[in-house]
């Protein structure tokens, strides 16, 4: 890293720039694609509620029982339509990030901020799913996976440059946490907590 700016900021390495605007672009992809399908299906649900769904497979893995429920329509329209809006903007920030174009430090705070509440937003769908509506929908838990990876990515990224307002000591010691790779265990650990608490859910049905 460079020396820090005043204000805490630094311009991280090449390496860094392109491995974590790198995975912000193609995961933002991956859960635009999945929130167009979602859109789509939730109209298909709109005009015809017994509507045969692609991915409604089993009594397991069933989007049209996750989407005719209230969860899926949380603000008066469909959940999926969030990611229609959002996620074309994390599009934008990777391809200029990778551009070497550097926004403004409450512009990523913020978008950190936003896509933080998002990714909590996309936890309570999935509680929602597994513990009360009985049923996961598959683009739903591609949009988690998806959205998961992009906060690490673009809270990884703010803590190396120095966008969070973190006290100087505590963000030298965050800054030390992720070069050290601390932040891909947490996430490979949470991943496999998620994944380790779906299969004692289901394991039942699925073995």
């Amino acid at each position: 890293l460079t020396a820090p700016a005043v204000d805490g900021r630094v311009t991280p390495p090449d390496r860094s720039r392109y491995f974590l605007f790198g995975e912000m672009l193609i995961f933002s992809i991956v859960s635009l694609v999945a929130s167009f399908v979602l859109s789509y299906d939730a109209l298909v649900l709109a005009g015809n509620p017994d509507a045969e769904l692609a991915c409604s497979i089993n009594a397991i893995f069933d989007c049209a029982k996750v989407g005719l429920t209230p969860q899926a329509n949380v603000f008066g329209f469909p959940n999926a339509f969030l990611g229609l809006i959002s996620e074309p903007v994390v599009m934008t920030i990777a391809v200029l990030g990778l551009s070497r174009i550097r926004f403004p430090k409450w512009f990523m705070f913020t978008a950190n901020i936003f896509y933080f509440l998002g990714v909590v937003f996309a936890y309570w769908l999935l509680f929602q799913s597994t513990f009360v509506i009985g049923a996961l929908c598959p683009w739903c838990l591609t949009v988690t996976l998806a959205t998961t990876f992009v906060f690490f990515s673009m809270t990884q990224w703010n803590i190396l440059e120095g966008n969070l307002y973190l006290p100087p000591a505590v963000l030298e010691k965050a800054r030390a946490f992720v070069k050290a790779g601390w932040m891909t265990i947490v996430l490979i650990a949470w991943l496999a907590a998620v994944v380790l608490l779906e299969v004692l859910k289901w394991g039942f049905f699925l073995f």
